[in-house]
C-alpha cells in the first residue's frame, strides 16, 4: 500500500465573503492571532506524516508563495538585530524537509478542477486535500487520525461533522445508513441537498483522503451550478467502484470561511496564546460585566 505523501491545498478562490479585505489579500493569509490560516493547514499535513505540499493558486495569491518562501532581508535583519526568537519563528516556517510546489488554476471552475489542477503533481499515488478554511482545533491533528485510518483499511477517507438539519444545504452530505461510530462506510453523498430530503446530518468538511481514481471521475463528472466541477460528485461515481469511510474526527471545527467563525477562532486561539491570553481574558470578563 502506498503511503500517502502528498497534500493538495486549493488556495486559488477569490474569498468574496471577506471583502474588502481579500481584494488584495489571499483568504488563506488571514491570521488567526498571529499565524495565518494555510500555515495551521501546512502544520496539520506536517504532523500527519506528509512531506509535498501542493498548493493549487490563482494570480492572487502571490502571497502564499512569499510566505513559505526564504526571506532572506528579514532573516539576515533579525540576525544583525539579535533577534533569535524572531529569527526562529520566520526559519520554523517550512520544516527543512518539507516541498513546496505551485500549481496555477487557470479558471475558477470549482473544488473538483483545482484538485484535477494537481494531478500531475500527484500522479498515480493516494493525497489529501486540505482545505484552509476550516480550522479544525485537535491533538492529535484531524489529517494525522485520518492517515492511520486510511494506512489500516486502505480506502478513501473524508472527514464529517454532525451540523443542524437546517444547515445541510450548505455541504456535501454523506449517507452512512444504520452505521455508527467514528469509521462509517458511506452509502452515497450528496452536494448541498435541502433539509427536507438530506438522507442524514452528516456533513462532509475540509480533510479529505482520496486515491488516484478520484481523476479520472472528475474526467467525467458533468459540471454542476455555475459550470463547477463538484469534487462531491466524482466522490459519489467512486463509491460504486471503491470503499469510503466518513470519519468523525476529534476536536473542534471552526468555519474560517465565515466572518463569525473567523472571529470564534481567534478569540479561542487568543486566550491560549501566551503573549495575549491573560489580557485578552481580562478584556473579555470587562465586556461581559459592562453588558
Amino acid at each position: 500500500m502506498k503511503k500517502i505523501t502528498k497534500a493538495v491545498f486549493p488556495v486559488a478562490g477569490l474569498g468574496t465573503r471577506f471583502l474588502p479585505v481579500t481584494k488584495a489579500t489571499a483568504k488563506e493569509m488571514l491570521p488567526i492571532v498571529d499565524k495565518p490560516l494555510i500555515q495551521f493547514a501546512v502544520e496539520e499535513a506536517v504532523d500527519a506524516g506528509i512531506t509535498d505540499m501542493v498548493f493549487v493558486t490563482g494570480r492572487t495569491k502571490r502571497a502564499i508563495e512569499d510566505h513559505f518562501d526564504k526571506a532572506y532581508e528579514l532573516e539576515t535583519e533579525l540576525e544583525l538585530r539579535g533577534k533569535q526568537k524572531l529569527l526562529d519563528v520566520a526559519r520554523e516556517v517550512v520544516p527543512s524537509h518539507i516541498n513546496c510546489i505551485y500549481v496555477r488554476q487557470p479558471e475558477a471552475l470549482g473544488l473538483g478542477h483545482a484538485v484535477l489542477c494537481a494531478r500531475p503533481v500527484v500522479g498515480h499515488e493516494p493525497f489529501a486535500v486540505v482545505l484552509a478554511d476550516d480550522l479544525i482545533d485537535s491533538s492529535p491533528g484531524a489529517l494525522k487520525e485520518m492517515v492511520d485510518v486510511y494506512e489500516r483499511e486502505a480506502c478513501s477517507v473524508i472527514a464529517v461533522e454532525n451540523v443542524a438539519r437546517e444547515d445541510t444545504s450548505s455541504y456535501g452530505i454523506v449517507d452512512c445508513g444504520d452505521a455508527t461510530g467514528a469509521e462509517r462506510p458511506i452509502k452515497a453523498i450528496v452536494e448541498k441537498p435541502e433539509p427536507a430530503v438530506a438522507p442524514s446530518t452528516l456533513a462532509v468538511v475540509g480533510r479529505y483522503l482520496l486515491t488516484e481514481e478520484i481523476f479520472g471521475e472528475l474526467d467525467n463528472v458533468t459540471r454542476g451550478a455555475g459550470g463547477e466541477i463538484q469534487l462531491t460528485d466524482a466522490i459519489a461515481a467512486l463509491l460504486g467502484k471503491q470503499r469510503a469511510l466518513a470519519y468523525s474526527f476529534n476536536g473542534t471545527r471552526y468555519d474560517c470561511g465565515s466572518k463569525l467563525g473567523y472571529l470564534q477562532a481567534n478569540i479561542q486561539f487568543g486566550l491560549r496564546h501566551p503573549e495575549v491570553g491573560d489580557g485578552l481574558r481580562a478584556f473579555l470578563r470587562n465586556i461581559e460585566n459592562q453588558s
